[in-house]
């Protein structure tokens, strides 16, 4: 408890410490993104770089010393920035991320990890590919209500516990990313920060269900299909195995316990939602950054339901949900690396056809400066697929025109481009988009042995870049 309490504390004190510790500075020293060449996204490089390479090359090191290295590679940005450009410059871009995005971020997943890791389902799902494939549907449909983040911390210790007796295991947290944790969140704001984000410029909430439900239904069907394929062909491999009878064992019947944290689940989406819809003006402004009252609002109110969540579920129950916090807190010190080192690679993205990316950003029109909506999927998507998707989906969406009226009317498939790129291709890499990695650290903390950054990158792009080639033929 003593750990739980000091995980708490330590959110809340990022949350305010810096409000007590900083006063309002004079405007808003930014990085020049226009300026920066490709030797400024060499610590970001470095930092997915070690993700992949580290933890194969160094096992015994990355795993005693990755928070480390995650801040040094953060600092190797932020050092050369400050020197390059000034402090103020470089505690600028600092405190934006932390208290603007990594903090949100951080909070939101602390927040669906306790709250959904308290909602226990019980009685025995034996992992048939039947069964398999049907939490799978389910997670892909509750994921654009629920959030890929709420869907995927609900869904993926059932499913873990479905296929404890198996020997392949993989295939199934590899599919569950690509569908719960990303693919199924395409048709409501709700479901995927990117569209949340283009909720809050004026696009309308039932819009991306109208304009995405078939292609959405097409890839989730292709995948479904593939996965139940491949995991009939093993399961007949391992010789149709059933969980083995534990002496005395009583079976329990389905059902569920914590259904507290349900309700919970829904106070979750209620914050984040409320929080994009009222506007309380800024309550704090640290060193030029502006810390709004309904985003600090919403985070508090998020731990305050993790907190009453730990409050109302036992310990019993967690204990045979296999819970831990060890997944949150390597998410939370990988990503504290990400989130710094990322930075000059957004500010670049930003600057557009002024930026080195120019040729790249150039590449979404054609010659007489129509959309070219093949290219706005795809770039958005890559990029999508190593950035945070929520800030290049802003990018070409202000790219496109930004007047969602326009992009809902004549331009309807360049949105269409950009809202597919930016959802469907953050299940390419483990960082593509939030619930990926922390997927990957739930199923490796109860005994999966997860592909590597690079090994997952063999699965995604083996199986979803062809399916994205036939979307792309069919709609783009």
């Amino acid at each position: 408890m003593s750990r739980i309490c000091s995980l708490m504390f330590a959110l809340i004190c990022t949350l305010v410490v810096p409000c007590l510790a900083f006063a309002a500075g004079d405007g808003h020293p930014t990085i020049p993104g226009a300026e920066l060449s490709a030797f400024w996204v060499v610590p970001f490089a470095c930092m997915l770089l070690s993700i992949a390479i580290m933890p194969l090359a160094m096992p015994h090191v990355w795993h005693h010393h990755f928070g480390k290295i995650s801040l040094f590679w953060g600092l190797a940005f932020l050092v050369p920035c400050a020197i390059v450009y000034g402090f103020s410059v470089a505690l600028y871009e600092a405190l934006h991320a932390v208290l603007l995005e990594y903090v949100p971020f951080i909070i939101l997943l602390f927040a669906l990890f306790t709250v959904a890791g308290g909602v226990r389902l019980k009685g025995s799902l034996v992992g048939t590919p039947l069964v398999n494939t049907a939490i799978l549907a389910v997670g892909t449909l509750l994921a654009s209500w629920m959030g890929t983040t709420g869907a995927a911390m609900l869904l993926i210790r059932p499913l873990l516990r479905a296929n404890a007796h198996r020997r392949y295991r993989v295939h199934s947290v590899v599919f569950f990313i690509f569908l719960v944790a990303n693919i199924g969140g395409s048709l409501t704001p709700l479901g995927d920060p990117p569209l949340f984000l283009g909720y809050l410029k004026g696009v309308s909430f039932f819009w991306t269900a109208q304009a995405l439900w078939l292609k959405t239904l097409l890839l989730s069907l292709a995948l479904l299909l593939i996965f139940f394929v491949a995991d009939t062909i093993l399961y007949k491999r391992e010789g149709s195995p059933v969980p083995p009878a534990k002496p005395g064992e009583v079976q329990e019947k389905l059902g569920l316990d914590g259904k507290v944290n349900l309700i919970l689940l829904l106070f979750v989406i209620m914050a984040v939602l409320s929080s994009g819809l009222i506007k309380l003006g800024t309550v704090v402004d640290v060193y030029g950054v502006p810390v709004e009252g309904e985003n600090l609002l919403r985070d508090v109110a998020l731990l305050v339901i993790a907190g009453i969540s730990l409050r109302l579920t036992s310990r019993r129950c967690r204990e045979l949900n296999g819970f831990s916090w060890a997944p949150i807190e390597e998410v939370a010190k990988l990503f504290i690396g990400i989130f710094l080192s990322m930075i000059p690679a957004i500010a670049i993205l930003r600057a557009g056809t002024d930026g080195v990316l120019a040729p790249l950003i150039r590449m979404v029109s054609d010659a007489n400066g129509a959309p070219v909506n093949a290219m706005y999927f795809w770039l958005t998507g890559m990029l999508s697929s190593f950035l945070d998707n929520a800030p290049t989906y802003v990018v070409f969406f202000n790219t496109a025109g930004g007047d969602p009226v326009q992009l809902m009317g004549e331009l309807a498939t360049t949105l269409t481009a950009i809202s597919a790129g930016a959802v469907f291709m953050g299940a390419n890499s483990y960082i593509g988009n939030a619930p990926n990695f922390m997927v990957r650290s739930i199923a490796e903390d109860q005994g999966v042995a997860m592909p590597s950054f690079f090994g997952y990158l063999v699965w995604s792009f083996g199986i979803l870049l062809p399916l994205f080639a036939v979307l792309t033929w069919l709609f783009f």
